[in-house]
């Protein structure tokens, strides 16, 4: 196999970006309920630009970029089976979970049973789906 040039392995930075209707209910959801940090946001724009918000594990490997467009804004189109799954390693203590979410964040049934054996399913302000899996994940 000929070489590329480049190599994609565990210290390849990862963003997962989706569009979300509303990005200061987007930061509550994951920063106040998940505790992830704001990594950056966009400031004041110039027309046609979008509207952006960064969060993720401070020097982490990875980073979830959501989205916004006001000139025309997508309207997030979530699957029962879109899932951002965090292995926490630990079990899940429901007190803990019902103390850090917004009210607006229910848990729901996932679609796939394992996630509900093996950790909570809630959904986030755009109806996107996030597991807290109280397993550890190992390549």
């Amino acid at each position: 196999m000929a070489s590329i040039g480049w190599v994609i392995d565990s210290r390849t930075h990862v963003r997962v970006a989706r569009p979300s209707r509303d990005l200061a209910a987007a930061e509550r959801f994951y920063v106040e309920g998940l505790g992830l940090s704001v990594l950056w946001r966009s400031g004041e724009r110039k027309p046609g630009e979008h509207e952006l918000l960064m969060v993720g594990p401070p020097g982490g490997a990875w980073h979830f970029e959501l989205t916004r467009d006001p000139e025309q804004p997508l309207e997030p189109a979530p699957t029962v089976d879109d899932l951002f799954v965090v292995y926490l390693g630990a079990a899940l203590d429901q007190a803990l979970l019902d103390g850090c979410w917004p009210p607006a964040a229910p848990g729901v049934a996932a679609h796939n049973p394992y996630w509900d054996v093996h950790g909570v399913t809630v959904a986030d302000p755009d109806g996107y789906r996030l597991v807290l899996c109280s397993r550890t994940w190992s390549s």
